[in-house]
């Protein structure tokens, strides 16, 4: 084969696997998932202040646009269901190659989690890997969540085939209404604002009793692997110098999973990382189990976020020194989002207190199924 040869044919594989990439992306299940790693991707370079990683308590709880009207705070969230806590280290890594966050913060519930479990349904994993930019640490990423012998008994889930998460088109690609829709052709770079930066407003309601366990100072160790990927990730922040605080968003938790994160936190601490586990601090957030939970204890609604919110904003406030970023002209599509939440919110209270009123609560799983 001659030079030129070489040459047209690496031309062609390029472009070959360029257009491959747009076309996988566009072909990737949309959904909010999908348009919150969008928006992170759309996000000027090096604009985010913090950067929040962590499962489904995370998007929910935790207004971005509130954060920055209120304190001007630019806070952005890389959340996915039911998160596995070996996937952390490389949405950190992922952040940082975008963006240089003065804190990371990671929501760590799922660290009390059964790994066996959580792989029973790959889509956890998927949740992930398929909402990543083609790239070395993707690939990273997919080579520590396949590997079996980090979860006892190994993966059950057969959609497991290692070359569907490299090229997850194979997955997608009976996905072809996508190319129907304006909006999944707008996903082809990956890289489509998100007007509420990765929050998601919700208006439903669900009754709980709160259990406090505040006094519970015991410890319970977490599982095994889950405790290496923590060693793994707080190494990792230490060898960088990087910033971190982890957290425990509020909900209905049981007795062990209160000591699992007494266990989180002594161990946290002793690295020298911040922690605080909201579960402490129900009286201060002003929860109510009576209106602020949208499914039963697991995830805030508008009411309970706009609390959490507004408590975690004064946290900070109080233990990082974190810039106020309002009045830049360079994040005016933070104000907007802040004034479009600010409209979306009080129009989710009134609704949240009509489900109150007249009995109009959300099924529970049970009911659902």
């Amino acid at each position: 084969m001659t030079r030129k040869q070489w040459m047209q044919s690496a031309l062609f594989l390029a472009l070959f696997l360029f257009l491959l990439a747009r076309l996988t992306y566009i072909l990737r299940t949309n959904g909010d998932v999908k348009d919150r790693f969008n928006g992170f991707y759309a996000e000027p370079k090096h604009s985010i202040d913090a950067v929040m990683i962590g499962s489904s308590p995370v998007f929910p709880y935790y207004s971005t646009p509130q954060m920055y009207g209120e304190t001007g705070l630019v806070c952005y969230p890389l959340s996915t269901n039911t998160q596995r806590p070996a996937a952390q280290l490389y949405l950190a890594k992922e952040a940082l190659s975008r963006q240089s966050p003065e804190l990371l913060i990671f929501e760590v519930r799922m660290y009390t989690g059964d790994e066996h479990d959580m792989t029973n349904n790959m889509a956890f994993t998927r949740g992930v890997t398929d909402n990543l930019r083609y790239s070395a640490n993707r690939a990273a990423a997919i080579r520590t969540l396949l590997d079996e012998s980090r979860v006892e008994g190994g993966i059950s889930d057969p959609d497991k085939e290692a070359y569907s998460y490299y090229f997850d088109i194979f997955k997608y690609h009976a996905n072809w209404r996508s190319l129907r829709l304006f909006g999944q052709w707008e996903t082809a770079f990956y890289n489509v604002p998100d007007a509420q930066k990765g929050f998601d407003i919700t208006d439903d309601v669900a009754p709980i009793v709160l259990e406090d366990w505040s006094e519970d100072m015991a410890e319970t160790p977490i599982p095994a692997v889950q405790d290496e990927c923590l060693t793994e990730l707080m190494d990792w922040l230490n060898e960088r110098g990087q910033q971190a605080l982890f957290i425990v968003s509020p909900y209905l938790l049981t007795k062990e999973q209160m000591e699992m994160f007494n266990y989180i936190g002594t161990r946290v601490r002793s690295e020298g990382f911040g922690f605080v586990n909201m579960n402490r601090e129900y009286g201060a957030i002003g929860l109510d189990g009576a209106s602020d939970f949208k499914d039963y204890g697991s995830h805030t609604n508008a009411s309970g976020a706009q609390k959490v919110t507004a408590w975690f904003e004064r946290y900070l406030a109080e233990n990082y020194d974190l810039p106020d970023r309002r009045g830049d002209a360079r994040y005016g599509s933070w104000q907007t989002a802040y004034e479009q939440w600010t409209a979306e919110q009080a129009a989710a209270m009134e609704t949240i207190r009509g489900h109150i009123e007249d009995g109009s609560y959300a099924k529970k799983p049970e009911e659902a199924e």
